[in-house]
């Protein structure tokens, strides 16, 4: 898969402690952030399954610049092209549409580009945005990252950084973020780092052994992120994940559902 950007894997001023949490998050929070988890893996899916489609159709050199995923009722479009030279305008040099199977594309190409001034235009820019946001806190670059946008409330969008993978069947999980940026795409309005370090998470060595779970710590917040679930929902084999939080924990199901497990201290004291 085509990665965005590659950036440092921390942010040291943006490391801040979490929040006082004392009360759990409400089912209608989780449910929440499950959702966002699930749009951000079916993004994620259809970006790389696309992009590796659009290999296959050898894209005219200079054509393509960014990927933008767009989800209907009929599942993900992959819009494959660039920002023209005053970032009025999102060129689509290539389109590649769901087949048949989640991981079928269709690529098709625009002779001339289709000029488009509105969902992918200010997806992009908030891409760009958030990138630049970004990179002014962040050492020199390290490793690879995806980058993902989706809509938020009233116009506005979210902007997600998260490593890609850079070993088959490793699963990175941490070193991410997330932006929430205007309409228009021009300004960040919330900055969220998601997790401080990167773990990968690798199958059992012994190759005998099945993993049947997984289970990491998340010190920045007391609910989870909207990649854990995304985590959860990429990673193979496809197994679910306990998440401890400083106040609470909690545990994801392989469908991304977030369920409520407890309190830390009260959990740490039961025998």
């Amino acid at each position: 898969m085509i990665a965005n950007m590659v950036f440092a894997a921390s942010v040291a001023s943006l490391s801040l402690g979490p929040p006082d949490r004392r009360e759990p998050p409400s089912k209608e929070d989780l449910a929440a952030i499950t959702a966002r988890g699930r749009d951000l893996a079916g993004y994620d899916a259809a970006a790389w399954h696309a992009s590796d489609a659009l290999e296959k159709a050898h894209p005219r050199e200079g054509s393509v610049a960014r990927y933008i995923a767009r989800k209907s009722d009929k599942g993900w479009t992959v819009a494959f092209g660039r920002l023209d030279g005053q970032g009025k305008t999102f060129l689509i040099a290539y389109e590649a549409k769901p087949g048949a199977k989640p991981d079928e594309f269709t690529v098709e190409e625009h002779l001339p580009a289709v000029r488009e001034t509105g969902y992918y235009r200010s997806a992009s820019k908030a891409i760009d945005t958030a990138l630049a946001d970004l990179a002014a806190h962040f050492d020199p670059p390290r490793r690879a990252y995806n980058v993902a946008v989706l809509p938020a409330d009233q116009g506005r969008w979210w902007v997600y950084v998260f490593p890609a993978p850079t070993e088959e069947g490793v699963w990175p999980l941490g070193g991410d973020f997330r932006f929430r940026l205007s309409a228009d795409g021009t300004k960040v309005e919330a900055t969220r780092q998601l997790h401080k370090s990167i773990i990968e998470v690798r199958p059992p060595a012994d190759g005998k052994n099945q993993q049947v779970g997984g289970v990491h710590s998340h010190v920045l917040d007391s609910v989870p992120e909207d990649t854990d679930v995304y985590h959860v929902l990429s990673r193979k084999p496809s197994v679910p994940e306990i998440v401890i939080t400083p106040a609470f924990q909690y545990s994801i199901d392989r469908d991304g559902s977030i369920h409520y497990v407890g309190k830390t201290d009260d959990l740490r004291k039961r025998p």
